[in-house]
């Protein structure tokens, strides 16, 4: 790519395949909000994501022997993948901090800022560029999201605005960890090794702050508390999270990143038929913005001319 020609929506269109892969990880991810709530009565916030970590980590360790990864090959990815294994910590310890202070359903709207802050990014970074239909697209699956969640809320003090902001500033690190798997020489190795960086150096930053906050497992965890655990590590993070660092170094970070849109209302859905909660007509119209708000970010630009250079 031409370091001083900037293309709008640099990177691999997204295939039919990729399209569906994105869409059984946001039912994946929608899902694990859920599991997270259930286990919560036997195992603290903080702890289960350390637990998810650490339980991961032998998995993408497997996965990778078995692909004969090298994980301990000198490829220039070890300062960006700590890097991107310290974003992965603190990212989770201000997404449950804000959740002390906020509610879920703002947190889960706060919590999916995380395009804005990659569209913004891959524009300065990556030599990507989303036009304006594109941002309004953006703009649509956002408020979709909102309408989904029932946001605004009453009742919201600074308090409540505190937790909002962590949960951003832990949305806006999501985004910025995949930049670096996108922009760095962590695109260049295997899914596996990159997000065993983030796992490993996850474990002592979840550690202390679970350490931090006194986090306790007072009595025994439930069959499907531990159900939900193994859920979390082997499919959510040792699975999922894998896939989805495969997809960014493929595709266009930006446009993939829309796609997460979906994840809070699969979410909604989970908590339909899981938790009895209620769906709206509401739900509905803000499946169409962001249904429709989709379209218009993976809309091809026909006035571009893509650059030779550009992976196709």
């Amino acid at each position: 790519m031409s370091s001083k020609k900037v293309e709008p929506s640099a990177g691999r269109a997204l295939t039919p395949g990729a399209i569906a892969l994105m869409l059984m990880l946001c039912l994946s991810w929608g899902f694990n909000q859920i599991a997270v709530k259930l286990a919560l009565p036997d195992v603290p916030p903080m702890m289960q994501a350390l637990i998810r970590s650490a339980g991961a980590l032998p998995v993408m360790l497997f996965a990778g022997w078995l692909r004969g990864v090298k994980f301990f090959e000198r490829d220039g990815s070890l300062w960006p993948g700590l890097l991107a294994g310290t974003l992965f910590g603190i990212e989770f310890v201000l997404i449950f901090t804000g959740l002390v202070f906020t509610s879920a359903s703002r947190a889960a709207v706060f919590l999916y800022t995380a395009p804005f802050f990659v569209a913004l990014g891959s524009y300065q970074f990556l030599g990507e560029r989303l036009s304006m239909l594109q941002w309004s697209g953006l703009g649509l699956s956002f408020a979709g999201v909102a309408l989904a969640i029932g946001v605004p809320q009453a009742n919201v003090d600074a308090t409540v605005l505190l937790g909002d902001l962590l949960v951003v500033g832990g949305g806006a690190l999501w985004g910025a960890t995949t930049l670096i798997a996108k922009g760095t020489k962590l695109r260049n190795a295997a899914p596996e090794k990159a997000l065993s960086y983030q796992a490993a150096v996850s474990i002592p930053i979840l550690g202390g702050a679970s350490l931090l906050f006194g986090e306790k497992i007072t009595h025994m965890p439930s069959a499907l508390s531990i159900s939900l655990l193994a859920y979390q590590a082997i499919w959510v993070v040792g699975c999922t999270f894998v896939l989805w660092f495969a997809l960014v170094k493929t595709y266009s970070a930006s446009k993939l990143s829309s796609f997460t849109f979906f994840t809070p209302l699969f979410g909604v859905v989970a908590a339909y038929f899981i938790l009895h909660d209620t769906l709206t007509i509401a739900f509905g119209v803000a499946a169409l913005l962001v249904i429709a708000g989709l379209y218009l970010v993976n809309k091809p630009d026909p006035k571009v001319v893509p650059d030779p250079n550009v992976p196709a």
